[in-house]
């Protein structure tokens, strides 16, 4: 059966953002950090070796696939930002619409850095987010 890699561990968030090369893609993740924080009432952990997820939840597939995966998280990549969130509500395609720079992929959204999208936004899709997979799984 298959086991997932990413799972939440002990791991120090701040160590983990402390190891970022670039100076101004730190300063962006400790905001991130914050805004996550503040916005889902969660405290940041961390999740594989390079996911800061926040909250948790626990989904089963038709297939019998399970697991637990954060609600909702980010992580500084070296090319850009992946910023974590639900996908399959339509009320996430109208934020993003508003979202400012980013590209859309499956599971994730990626920024290359803060100043290019509206974080109120972002904050709306982090709540959308929960409350979506709240919902949805609990």
């Amino acid at each position: 059966m298959y086991e997932l890699k990413t799972k939440e561990n002990d791991h120090s968030v701040i160590e983990f953002i402390e190891s970022v090369e670039s100076e101004k893609k730190r300063e962006d993740a400790y905001r991130l950090l914050d805004l996550f924080t503040e916005t889902s009432g969660y405290e940041a952990k961390m999740w594989g070796t390079s996911i800061i997820g926040f909250g948790s939840y626990h989904y089963k597939y038709d297939t019998g696939h399970e697991g637990d995966v954060p609600l909702v998280g980010f992580s500084p990549r070296k090319a850009r930002f992946s910023i974590y969130l639900a996908t399959g509500d339509t009320e996430r395609e109208e934020l993003l619409e508003k979202l400012g720079k980013h590209k859309a992929g499956k599971g994730c959204i990626y920024v290359n850095k803060l100043q290019d999208i509206n974080t109120d936004i972002l904050k709306q899709l982090i709540n959308q987010s929960i409350d979506f997979l709240k919902k949805r799984y609990e």
